[in-house]
C-alpha cells in the first residue's frame, strides 16, 4: 500500500466536504443542535400530572385506609378527585380525563390480604409507568398498618398485559411511515432536478404547480404502497408451516388494534403524502444526495423526540411543547393512537383535528414547493 496515494484520497475528499460549505455546516451544526435540544427535554421534563381518584366498595370499613391514601396523597402534592363510588363511574372519569388514576379499594379490605385495582387509560405507557409507580408509593405507605395490599392493573383502552409493542405500535408506524417516504422522495426529486429533467420540463408550457402537483401524485403512489407495506406487516399476521428442515413461523407483527385499518390507512397516508411534499420542497434546497440524508437530523430527528415516540407531549418543558403541537409527527401518533387505541372513529373531534392539520400540511408545502421551484429557476 503507498501511503502518498492513500493520503492524496484522503485530501481530495476533505478539499470537497471544504467547497461545500453547506455539508460542512451541517455535519458541525446538526449534531450540536440535537444534543442540545435533548438535553433540554430530558433536563427541564415536566414532572408527570398525576390526578388521583379513590373509589371504595368496602363502605365504612375502608374508611381507614381510605383515609390514609387521602393524607399520603396529600403529603406528596398529588391530587385527588372525586370520581364516584364504583369502579364504573371510576373508568368513566378515566375516560373523560378527569382522573388519571383510580385506585378501586375491595369490599374484602378488612381481611389479611386484599388486591387493590388500580385503573389508567393505556395509551401512553411511559406516562402510565410513572403514574403507577407514583401511586404504587402512596399504597405502600397508607398501607404499612393495615392488611397485606397486592395491585391490579386495569387500562381503558388496550390490554393491561399488552407487551411494548402493543402500545408503542402507533408511534412506530407513524415514525417509519414519515422517515423512508421521506428519504425516498427527497433522493428521487434531487436526481430529477440533476438530471435535466425539471428544467426541461419548466421549458415546456406546463404550469410549474402542475408539475409539483404530478410529482407530488407519482412519489404519492409509491409512497401509498411502502405505507400500505407497513400497516399490513404491523397488523397483519400470518403462520407459515414447516417446511421441510426450515421450522415454522410467523410472517407480520399481528399488533392488535381497536380500531378501524383503512381509518389508521387514511391517517398514515396523510402522513405519507406531508412527507412527499416536504422533501420535495426540501430537495430544491439540496446539490448532492449527501445533503439530502443531511436534512434527516434537522427534520426527521427532532419530530422523533418531539412527537411523541418516546415520551408524550405533555411531559415536554412549556415553549417545546407548543413547537411540538406544530409537528405533523405528533398528529400522526395522536390520531394513530386514537384509532388503533382507542377505537375512535370520525365522529371523533381529536381525530378529526389531527387528520385536517396532517391534509393542511401536506397542502402547504405543494404551495412551498412550487414558490421555492420558481426561485430556484428565476
Amino acid at each position: 500500500m503507498s501511503a502518498r496515494r492513500i493520503a492524496a484520497i484522503a485530501r481530495r475528499i476533505a478539499q470537497q466536504f471544504r467547497r461545500d460549505r453547506r455539508s460542512l455546516a451541517l455535519l458541525i451544526v446538526a449534531p450540536i443542535a440535537v444534543l442540545a435540544l435533548l438535553g433540554y427535554v430530558i433536563r427541564d421534563e415536566k414532572p408527570i400530572n398525576t390526578r388521583l381518584g379513590i373509589v371504595s366498595l368496602g363502605g365504612p370499613a375502608d374508611a381507614p385506609i381510605q383515609a390514609a391514601l387521602n393524607a399520603a396523597a396529600t403529603q406528596a402534592g398529588v391530587p385527588v378527585v372525586d370520581v364516584g363510588t364504583d369502579a364504573a363511574s371510576g373508568r368513566a372519569a378515566v375516560q373523560a380525563g378527569r382522573a388519571d388514576v383510580v385506585i378501586v379499594l375491595p369490599a374484602n379490605l378488612a381481611s389479611g390480604v386484599a388486591t387493590v385495582q388500580l385503573i389508567t387509560l393505556g395509551e401512553a405507557p411511559a406516562d402510565d409507568g410513572a403514574r403507577l409507580q407514583i401511586v404504587a408509593g402512596l399504597i405502600e405507605r397508607a398501607a404499612t398498618q393495615g392488611p397485606r395490599l397486592t395491585i391490579e392493573h386495569e387500562t381503558i383502552y388496550g390490554s393491561a398485559s399488552a407487551d411494548i409493542l402493543d402500545t408503542f405500535a402507533p408511534a412506530l408506524i407513524g415514525f417509519f411511515g414519515f422517515f423512508f417516504v421521506f428519504v425516498l422522495t427527497g433522493i428521487s426529486f434531487l436526481r430529477e432536478r440533476t438530471g435535466g429533467t425539471l428544467e426541461r420540463l419548466l421549458a415546456t408550457p406546463v404550469r410549474r404547480s402542475e408539475i409539483v402537483v404530478g410529482y407530488s401524485a407519482g412519489f404519492g403512489f409509491f409512497a401509498t404502497v411502502q405505507v400500505a407495506l407497513i400497516l399490513l406487516f404491523a397488523l397483519g399476521s400470518l403462520s407459515v408451516p414447516r417446511i421441510g428442515p426450515v421450522g415454522s413461523f410467523e410472517v407480520g407483527l399481528g399488533i392488535a388494534n381497536a380500531g378501524s385499518p383503512l381509518l389508521a390507512f387514511v391517517v398514515i397516508f396523510l402522513t405519507a403524502i406531508g412527507a412527499v411534499n416536504l422533501a420535495i420542497f426540501l430537495s430544491t434546497f439540496a446539490r448532492t444526495e449527501l445533503q439530502i440524508l443531511e436534512f434527516i437530523p434537522i427534520v426527521i430527528v427532532p419530530q422523533a423526540l418531539l412527537g411523541g415516540v418516546f415520551w408524550s407531549v405533555d411531559s415536554l418543558p412549556d415553549p417545546v411543547q407548543a413547537v411540538a403541537r406544530l409537528l405533523p409527527m405528533t398528529h400522526a401518533i395522536d390520531g394513530l393512537r386514537a384509532v388503533l387505541l382507542r377505537g375512535a372513529g370520525m365522529s371523533d373531534g381529536t381525530l378529526q383535528i389531527d387528520i385536517a392539520f396532517l391534509a393542511g400540511v401536506a397542502i402547504l408545502f405543494v404551495v412551498l414547493a412550487g414558490a421555492t421551484i420558481r426561485r430556484e429557476i428565476a
